[in-house]
C-alpha cells in the first residue's frame, strides 16, 4: 500500500496476476551457497544441469566415424564387398525361392484358367508363327519335323524374352518393397527370372509331349537339355541384372525393351533354321554371327538335343564351300530345283560341340558382368 503526499487516500498497487518466486531463483539472487553472484554467473545447480548431458550418455565431442568403428558399429547404407554381396544372396535364397513361388501362383489368380496360360501363350504363339513362316512363308523347307523344331524355338526363346521384359523394370515395379526392407536388391530379379525358370518347366513338359508326338524317340540326348537350360539360365541372370541397372535409372528402357527383343527373335532362328536359309547361302560370316547369338546357341543345344531327325539331316550335309555353292545357287536359278534350301556345300554349319562352348561362354560373361555391374549401384536403388 503507497500512499500519495498531495493525497489522503491511498493508491493500492496489485499485479495483474500473482508471482511466484521459486526457491531456487530465491538461491540464485543470493548465490549457491547464500552468497550474491555476479550476472551471468553459473551457480553450482546450473553447472550440475551442463554436467548432466554428459553423465546422460550423450555422444562425446570427436569424429563419429571412428567413434563407430571403435563400437563395431557399420553405415547400414554402405555397399558391401563383392563376396560379402554374394554371401547375403546366398543367405536370403530361401527368400528369393519363396517370393518367386508366390508371384508365380498369383500371377494368373484372377484369370478363369489359371495357370494354364502358363502353358497356352506359348503354344498359341507357335501356332501363329506356324500359320505365317511354316504355312505362309514356306521356311519349314529342309526342316525336318517343323512342328516340333517351331515348339522348341518358341519355348526356348520365350524363357528368355520374358526374363529380360521384366528384368528391365523390376525395380521401378518394387519400389515399395525396396523402401520397407532392408535386403539385397539383386534378390528382385534373381526371382522373376526364377518365376520364368519355374514356367519352362511346365513348358518343357508339354515340349516333351509334342516331340514324342510329332515321332522324335527317347534317346540318351535327351538328358543334354538339363545343362543347356542352365546355361541359359545363368545368361538370363547376368543380363537381368545389368537390365534391372538400366532400367532402375533411365524408365524409358522397360519401353525399348520389347522392341528389342522382337528383333532378336526374328534373328535367332525361331522360325527357320539358320544354315538352311537360302539367302545366307553366300554371306557366311553373317550366317556364323548369326549362330552363335546368345538365344541361337541355346535354342539350337537343346533342338539337337532333342530332335533326331535334324541331327540326321545335319550330318548329310556336305562341308561348306563358297566357290561350289555359288555355282550351285547359279545352277539352281537356271533349273530351279524344288528344294533349294538342299544346295550342296551351302549349308555353313556351326558344330554342335562349338555350341556347347559358345553357350558356357555366354553364360559366364554375363552372369561375372551382370554381377558386378548391379552391385556397384546397390546403394542408389529405391533413392530418389
Amino acid at each position: 500500500m503507497v500512499q500519495s503526499p498531495h493525497e489522503s487516500c491511498p493508491i493500492q498497487l496489485t499485479a495483474p496476476w500473482p508471482v511466484a518466486v521459486s526457491d531456487r531463483d530465491r538461491a540464485g539472487r543470493r548465490g549457491g551457497s547464500g552468497t550474491l553472484s555476479a550476472p551471468g554467473a553459473l551457480s553450482s545447480d546450473d553447472e550440475a544441469v551442463t554436467a548432466a548431458p554428459a553423465q546422460q550418455g550423450l555422444l562425446p565431442d570427436g569424429p563419429l566415424p571412428e567413434l563407430a568403428a571403435r563400437h563395431g558399429l557399420t553405415p547400414s547404407a554402405a555397399r558391401p564387398s563383392p563376396l560379402a554381396y554374394l554371401k547375403q544372396l546366398w543367405q536370403r535364397r530361401h527368400f528369393v525361392v519363396a517370393f518367386a513361388t508366390a508371384r508365380n501362383m498369383a500371377m494368373y489368380s484372377e484369370a478363369r484358367l489359371g495357370q494354364v496360360w502358363q502353358i497356352l501363350t506359348p503354344l498359341l504363339n507357335a501356332a501363329v508363327y506356324f500359320l505365317i513362316f511354316g504355312v505362309i512363308l514356306d521356311t519349314k523347307r529342309g526342316v525336318p519335323n517343323f512342328i516340333a523344331f517351331l515348339v522348341t524355338g518358341v519355348f526356348i526363346f520365350n524363357f528368355t524374352q520374358r526374363s529380360f521384359l521384366i528384368a528391365s523394370r523390376v525395380i521401378n515395379d518394387s519400389l515399395p518393397l525396396i523402401r520397407a526392407l532392408h535386403f539385397p536388391r539383386a534378390c528382385l530379379p534373381l526371382g522373376y527370372v526364377l518365376i520364368e525358370l519355374q514356367q519352362m518347366a511346365i513348358s518343357v513338359v508339354v515340349l516333351v509331349v509334342i516331340v514324342l508326338v510329332t515321332g522324335e524317340p527317347l534317346t540318351w540326348y535327351w538328358l543334354l537339355v538339363l545343362p543347356a537350360i542352365a546355361l541359359q539360365t545363368f545368361f538370363n541372370v547376368g543380363t537381368a541384372l545389368v537390365l534391372a541397372r538400366i532400367g532402375a535409372g533411365v524408365e524409358d528402357v522397360s519401353q525399348l525393351i520389347p522392341f528389342i527383343v522382337r528383333t532378336w527373335l526374328y534373328a535367332s532362328g525361331v522360325m527357320f533354321f539358320i544354315p538352311a536359309l537360302s539367302t545366307l547361302y553366300l554371306h557366311e560370316k553373317i550366317s556364323y554371327l548369326l549362330q552363335i547369338n546368345p538365344a541361337a546357341v541355346y535354342i539350337e543345344l537343346v533342338r539337337n538335343s532333342l530332335l533326331t531327325s535334324l541331327r540326321h539331316t545335319v550330318s548329310t550335309y556336305k562341308p561348306y564351300n563358297h566357290a561350289l555353292c555359288a555355282a550351285q545357287k547359279a545352277a539352281n536359278q537356271v533349273h530351279p530345283s524344288a528344294n533349294p534350301a538342299a544346295l550342296d556345300h551351302c549349308h555353313l554349319v556351326v558344330a554342335n560341340s562349338s555350341l556347347w562352348v559358345y553357350g558356357v561362354g555366354w553364360a559366364a560373361v554375363a552372369l561375372v558382368i551382370g554381377y558386378f555391374v548391379f552391385w556397384r549401384a546397390e546403394v542408389t536403388y529405391g533413392r530418389g
